[in-house]
């Protein structure tokens, strides 16, 4: 029985799973290796915390592109949505425990399936892949010392956690300082009056702003980042007609920055939000991306890449409402400036910054968490398993150094430029061979695709209406 084992329990490694199991005709036998975050769940959808909502509504959440309604009709069959009129549940951004359940419940069902002719079986091993040895077949050492051999091996590890910020002195053991915004810091909360600074403005302190707010805490927050700016909220737009040209590849940054001003400003002078350019974009990202010269995509990151992702990674109105309430109050205020470093002092941590004319600055704060989001760089990268593949040359990094190198069919190229057959990559992993590779509706086409050809399986053509509702 061929082996396919996966390393990392997200939704990308449970949907490869999923798909591999609910599409193989052979007997197959695939090992999950997950560790530190909830299996099934990952990051994202691990949390326990109900104002943590999707950033998507319902109806474009099904974790299967064949079957555009399935997380609507999973809702539909728990009893606190039951009720919900059709309009309603479509329009949901659902908590994300919700939508980790899931998650969870389509690995379950193949974990243990109820019909005894099926011939996947899957099994889970909690523990750290630390390398990843390949004669022949792929050996996958883990930390506890236990290998395990497969025909094919899927790296599906997510997001690298944050970067580092330089500091005066370690802040490792200091209760003041979290470096992981989903470790535990609700038990070191500041006395009420207190102030948490939290370092980046995207969504993850959307998340602890959120927690903040439910759980009542009387104190300051200030959120700080180079740009000082927020998430916007998601609104209803209008039908806008497609403008992009058959032949994408023409384009170039140039040409493509032309168009989008062109249509941002054509949708102000209609009062309507520009942010539908980017969402008309969407379907066609990764095309264009694949189309820039490295050049091009080192000066996009740059100049533009911060403009895009504010108008990209948009959150529910609701959820935005809450945040503006809380700007409104002045419990939260937002700052503009580049970190430098962070001094621990005796009572407080100080921020040391910069503003955009160099001039330095200070924020202080009783409780300090690292907010900024995955490091983009993976040569820096502090984890065993990509540290030990990076220097056998069994892995390189993209021309970016944002994730690792890989062919259409997501097979992992290795130092010398060949794909190594054995080993594939999904999601974040690839963001600079595709950029849009973090959310739902790129990821559940991913695992789709990536199981067809592990299986050797004839891509199935999914109807794009199916698949991109959510950008109209």
């Amino acid at each position: 029985m061929n082996t396919v084992a996966i390393i990392g329990g997200g939704f990308s490694g449970t949907m490869v799973a999923v798909n591999l199991a609910r599409l193989s005709e052979r007997p197959l036998r695939i090992v999950i290796i997950n560790s530190k975050r909830p299996l099934g769940r990952g990051t994202a959808y691990g949390t326990s915390r109900s104002e943590h909502v999707l950033n998507v509504a319902a109806r474009n959440m099904s974790a299967l592109p064949d079957f555009p309604t399935h997380f609507l009709d999973w809702l539909r069959s728990r009893s606190e949505y039951s009720d919900r009129a059709e309009g309603e549940l479509r329009e949901l951004f659902a908590p994300r425990r919700v939508y980790g359940d899931y998650l969870r419940g389509l690995l379950a069902a193949y974990e243990n399936p109820i019909d005894s002719r099926c011939q996947v079986q899957i099994e889970t091993i909690e523990d750290e892949a630390i390398d990843v040895k390949i004669d022949g077949r792929a050996r996958v050492i883990l930390k506890s010392g236990l290998e395990i051999e497969a025909e094919r091996v899927v790296l599906a590890t997510g997001n690298q956690p944050p970067r580092l910020f330089p500091s005066s002195s370690p802040l490792r053991h200091d209760p003041r300082y979290r470096s992981d915004p989903w470790s535990d810091w609700l038990s070191r909360l500041p006395a009420p009056g207190g102030k948490i600074v939290l370092l980046g403005t995207g969504l993850t302190m959307i998340d602890i702003v959120l927690t903040l707010r439910e759980i009542g805490w009387d104190g300051q927050i200030v959120a700080v980042s180079r740009g000082g700016r927020l998430p916007q909220s998601h609104f209803r737009g209008i039908a806008y007609d497609d403008f992009l040209p058959e032949d994408t590849q023409t384009l170039g940054l140039n040409g493509l920055r032309s168009l989008v001003q062109k249509h941002c400003d054509r949708l102000r002078q209609m009062s309507q939000n520009p942010a539908i350019v980017v969402d008309k974009l969407r379907p066609h990202t990764q095309k264009i991306w694949r189309s820039l010269t490295g050049d091009e995509k080192r000066e996009f990151l740059s100049k533009n890449a911060s403009e895009w992702n504010v108008l990209r990674h948009r959150i529910a109105a609701s959820v935005h409402s809450k945040v503006t309430d809380a700007l409104d109050s002045g419990r939260l205020q937002i700052v503009a400036g580049t970190v430098e470093r962070l001094v621990p002092g005796e009572q407080e941590i100080e921020i040391l910054m910069r503003d955009s004319s160099g001039a330095e600055f200070t924020q202080a704060g009783d409780l300090v968490i690292n907010c900024t989001g995955p490091m983009a760089e993976l040569s820096e990268t502090a984890s065993p398993l990509f540290s030990n593949l990076l220097s056998r040359g069994l892995v390189q990094s993209d021309e970016l150094d944002m994730g690792v190198r890989a062919d259409d069919e997501f097979a992992i190229i290795n130092s010398v430029g060949d794909a190594v057959g054995v080993m594939y990559a999904i999601g974040p992993l690839l963001k600079g061979e595709l950029w849009e590779t973090t959310a739902v509706p790129e990821l559940r086409g991913q695992a789709l695709r990536l199981a067809e050809t592990l299986l050797h399986r004839e891509p199935r053509q999914i109807v794009e209406a199916e698949v991109i509702e959510y950008y109209i």
